[in-house]
């Protein structure tokens, strides 16, 4: 991936006006990558779509005036007098910044890209209606979110809608340039879910016992915690083959949108080719701690998080700071931007990162000989119910009808015909209350850590070690996910669906941390597994324990309160965020030494890998040979720990002879030149115009660091005094193009630096660049819908 010339974002116009597709446009010089012929009339489009962000508008709704203020860095900070006009901002500002991220977002996880991006996104969508939920919404699903939940989404999705409807001749560039329109919300529209249905890991695993047995593979796997893996009674694995598979497309990319007639001309020839760009996870591993009392700076507890995630254009997370009585919380949310799913309020602050619980079952259905529309349940036959859909796709004149059977257990992701078998997934997105972060609207509300704690039980989706600190000292860890009760066996392998394996309810004993006597918390996607806790919500892996980033975060944060007994500093947090010390690396550095290399070339290899600091820095050549060496190793035998190193070091030289001949291919001859950052890069390119391009980043860190390149948002909390605060957000807060907030956080994140997290009114107002006012129309806003 090359790497683009940075140039410097802002709102200097290049104020040169010509007629394009017969409509007026001005270029800009806005802080892209390197940019096509035609960009200036893209730029100049995109500019012109903007939306307004200053002076007042009348909408549709709002029953007081409600102040929008953006500041600096384009945080946007809403404040209302009632929690209704709150919430109906909030979801104006959403579309606002991201209607394009929040079309697309529907689309998918609706079923319908093939409507906009014709027969290749089929099987997606085919996968995402196997998957939907298909219950009533009602008070059970509303009321699990907040208990006004139905009102909040109604007033977020009437928000929407207005700035939908008003939008409607001047729409954001993506759609002017595809034709394409935003259909108006329903307040049911943001609990889609997006999670897939899974269970393929539990297939894998019973082919790997097929193979080699209970005892080998649970050997091989080393679960955390041991626990030796058993056949379900009345499991036949000898059935289970390699073409029993699902799943959409599995991470195929799709193509890009077609381009309305009228601006076909911007692109030049061959230009607009290939697919779209897909935000994807390079490295991925979040961390938080939160540090007690005793030991942060300040004399309240800090809470530092970062979720890592895809990183993109636009920013997978958005940060609102949302006020009203009763309200008064700033954080970030992901797509539909409902609330907030991680930050403080004026009380508690909190974090999280996934836990891992098993929220999902592989059920083998016993079809019926004779029927294949029945499955075996108690002895009888029962049948499935035969779901019939349409998908529409576009260029094509009639919509392709699809079907599928879900049984007892969930949908069927695959039928074995010859062996009268169905596999069916259970999964807990299929329970009320499972759409993904919503559940934030409670935490929102929490009085302190205790009250956050008990309402960490209503966040089903996903799972996550929701970690807290208040204003009074206290501090606290829940591991929060809807997690089944399994009657028989422990969730790792396959069950038959027959009747005598069964979820028969959720767990109510989820692992959870109160003021541990360590003074702090830390978690990074580790077992969470208490003691004696059983079974566990979920298996981790013992190879992993030395080297995982949990033992890092908690090694520095060890050396800084118990070694150098100095209190822990948001600057200190700041450092760890950015830790590129890959324990793993310094393990294997062992492997290096005690031998001499047989050519010049190896020798010098070995010799700065031995000496290397195990730091994964981006102008390091080691961390490059290091890192190349572990991908070129053939022999898996390397890379296993516990082996002996005299059986291990033989097996390094070839793979670092391939990792030489690698590097001199790909970063040329000269070693002076070779450095981790040529091949360890972050884009930020527009989903499907290049014109729109951010600069591809080189990047210290990676997997198995602290520092893994997931963490598009960041951020430090001080209970003790919040306007200490301190976030990032990547590439900015807009999804615009042109907009002044397009890309002006990039720099940041690239210089690994932060900006402040106004809260209190004065601070917020000594950062405030815009001011929009939204005041009350006479059109009501069920109109709208």
């Amino acid at each position: 991936m090359r790497v683009r010339q940075w140039l410097p974002t802002g709102h200097r116009v290049a104020a040169v006006v010509l007629i394009a597709a017969g409509i007026v446009l001005a270029t800009t010089a806005a802080g892209y990558a390197q940019a096509p012929a035609g960009a200036a009339d893209l730029k100049a489009l995109a500019k012109q779509s903007l939306s307004k962000i200053d002076g007042e508008i009348s909408v549709p709704g709002v029953k007081e005036p409600v102040e929008v203020i953006r500041d600096k860095w384009g945080i946007t900070h809403i404040y209302a007098k009632n929690q209704d006009d709150m919430f109906y901002a909030q979801g104006y500002v959403a579309g606002q910044d991201r209607l394009w991220q929040l079309y697309m977002w529907r689309m998918t996880n609706e079923g319908r890209l093939a409507e906009i991006l014709g027969p290749a996104a089929v099987d997606e969508d085919r996968a995402k209606r196997m998957a939907m939920y298909r219950r009533p919404i009602d008070d059970e699903e509303w009321t699990s979110y907040h208990p006004d939940g139905k009102r909040i989404f109604t007033a977020w999705t009437d928000g929407l809608n207005a700035y939908i409807e008003q939008a409607m001749s001047n729409l954001p560039v993506e759609f002017k340039l595809t034709g394409l329109k935003p259909e108006p919300w329903k307040p049911e529209t943001p609990l889609l879910r997006s999670a897939g249905l899974g269970g393929m890991d539990e297939i894998n695993l019973a082919r790997l016992v097929a193979r080699v047995g209970a005892k080998e593979a649970t050997r091989q796997r080393m679960p955390d915690p041991w626990a030796e893996i058993e056949v379900p009674i009345g499991l036949d694995l000898s059935r289970i083959g390699d073409d029993v598979q699902w799943g959409g497309r599995g991470g195929s990319p799709l193509p890009k949108p077609e381009i309305a007639a009228p601006y076909r001309a911007l692109f030049g020839s061959g230009e607009y080719v290939g697919d779209m760009v897909m935000d994807f996870n390079p490295d991925p591993g979040s961390n938080n701690w939160v540090i007690g009392t005793k030991y942060a700076n300040g004399g309240r507890p800090q809470v530092a998080n970062d979720p890592h995630r895809q990183v993109g254009t636009p920013s997978l997370r958005y940060i609102f700071h949302l006020v009203s009585p009763g309200w008064n919380v700033i954080g970030a949310q992901e797509a539909p931007f409902v609330g907030v799913g991680l930050g403080h309020n004026e009380r508690v602050a909190w974090g999280l990162t996934i836990a891992g619980n098993d929220q999902a079952d592989v059920f083998v259905e016993e079809t019926n000989p004779a029927n294949a529309n029945q499955m075996l349940y108690l002895g009888r036959w029962e049948q499935f119910q035969i779901v019939k859909d349409s998908i529409r796709v576009k260029g094509e004149a009639a919509p392709r009808t699809i079907e599928f059977k879900v049984g007892r257990h969930g949908p069927i992701v695959f039928e074995d015909a010859k062996n009268h078998r169905a596999y069916a997934v259970r999964t807990a997105s299929h329970e009320p209350g499972t759409a993904p972060y919503l559940a934030g609207l409670r935490l929102s509300q929490a009085a302190d850590c205790r009250d956050f704690l008990d309402r960490a039980m209503y966040w089903k989706a996903p799972t996550e070690n929701l970690i807290c600190g208040d204003v009074d000292g206290n501090i606290g860890e829940q591991s929060s996910a809807l997690t089944p009760v399994r009657r028989g066996w422990d969730g790792r392998m396959p069950v038959p669906g027959t009747g005598e394996y069964e979820w028969t309810g959720f767990r109510q004993d989820l692992p959870r941390r109160w003021n541990p006597v360590s003074g702090y918390i830390a978690t990074a996607n580790n077992n969470i597994n208490v003691t004696g806790y059983w079974p566990p919500v979920a298996f981790k892996s013992l190879a992993s324990i030395p080297t995982e980033r949990v033992t890092r975060v908690e090694q520095v944060i060890n050396d800084i309160i118990q070694n150098r007994r100095t209190k822990f500093t948001i600057d200190d947090s700041k450092l760890l965020q950015h830790d590129a010390y890959m324990l793993q690396a310094s393990f294997d550095q062992d492997l290096f030494r005690g031998w001499t290399g047989r050519t010049p070339d190896v020798e010098k290899a070995r010799a700065m890998v031995a000496g290397w600091n195990a730091v994964l820095d981006k102008t390091s050549a080691a961390a490059a040979i290091y890192q190349t060496w572990r991908q070129a190793m053939s022999d898996p035998k390397a890379y296993d720990f516990w082996r002996p190193l005299e059986e291990r070091r033989p097996l390094v030289e070839p793979g670092l002879a391939k990792a030489i001949q690698e590097l001199t291919e790909t970063q040329g001859p000269d070693w002076n030149q070779w450095r981790w950052g040529r091949m360890h890069t972050q884009s930020f390119a527009h989903p499907f115009v290049s014109a729109y391009d951010l600069p591809t980043l080189e990047r210290s860190g990676g997997t198995g660091t602290p520092f893994a390149g997931g963490a598009s948002y960041r951020e430090i909390m001080d209970t003790g005094n919040w306007d200490r605060s301190v976030a990032t957000n990547v590439p900015g807060q807009s999804g615009q193009p042109e907009s002044p907030y397009y890309g002006n956080l990039l720099p940041l994140w690239d210089r690994q630096e932060y900006f402040p997290m106004a809260f209190t009114r004065g601070a917020v107002d000594a950062q405030k660049e815009h001011t929009l006012v939204l005041k009350p129309s006479a059109v009501p806003s069920s109109a709208l819908r």
